[in-house]
């Protein structure tokens, strides 16, 4: 006889800026089982293939996830992202198609803003803030016309200053902003978490 598995309140899926800010998520709402995979992320394809194991085996309540900003890397002196915005898109209706279908409750949370200046000078590939603006608008085009809620992490940061924030490379944050995601992240699902 096959048992049900207990059900999961929250799986965190993202790259390293979840990684940066799943500790003070933890912090704030300990009373709830929370899971994340631990390896990063990835792009979009790798969240793609990972579903099944990272979602469905959790029976998670709410998922919350992003994808993109390794979608969007670029070799140097190259216009081809890792992941071509079309295929993100196919990508990401794919993965929310199959998330909505276990019954949890989707959050997206949109890409986090970038300094490409630092970004080149301290990555040997390229993120460009203009890529990060296109992705953000397909996946944002897509939730709406999924009904997935939207955790606004680039605004987040954008409106608290992104350039004190960010760390030298360009892309990832200090433990501030780390713990101003981590509770932007923790503020917006609470209300989502609707059993004691």
């Amino acid at each position: 006889m096959q048992t049900t598995p207990a059900r999961t309140d929250l799986i965190l899926i993202g790259d390293s800026i979840r990684m940066g800010y799943e500790a003070a998520v933890r912090q704030q709402l300990v009373d709830r089982s929370i899971w994340s995979p631990e390896a990063n992320g990835g792009d979009s394809a790798n969240v793609l293939r990972h579903l099944d194991e990272w979602v469905v085996r959790h029976a998670p309540a709410i998922v919350h996830l992003n994808c993109g900003l390794h979608d969007l890397k670029k070799p140097f002196d190259s216009d081809r992202a890792q992941v071509e915005l079309d295929d993100y898109r196919r990508n990401l209706e794919q993965i929310f198609t199959r998330i909505l279908a276990t019954g949890a409750t989707l959050v997206w949370a949109t890409t986090t803003p970038v300094d490409e200046v630092l970004h080149h000078q301290n990555k040997d590939f390229d993120r460009f803030a203009a890529d990060v603006d296109r992705y953000n608008a397909v996946s944002l085009e897509l939730a709406a016309t999924k009904n997935v809620a939207v955790n606004d992490l680039h605004a987040v940061i954008d409106s608290a200053g992104a350039a004190h924030l960010r760390r030298d490379d360009g892309v990832h944050f200090t433990e501030p902003g780390s713990s101003l995601l981590g509770g932007a992240v923790a503020d917006f699902v609470r209300p989502l978490l609707t059993h004691p």
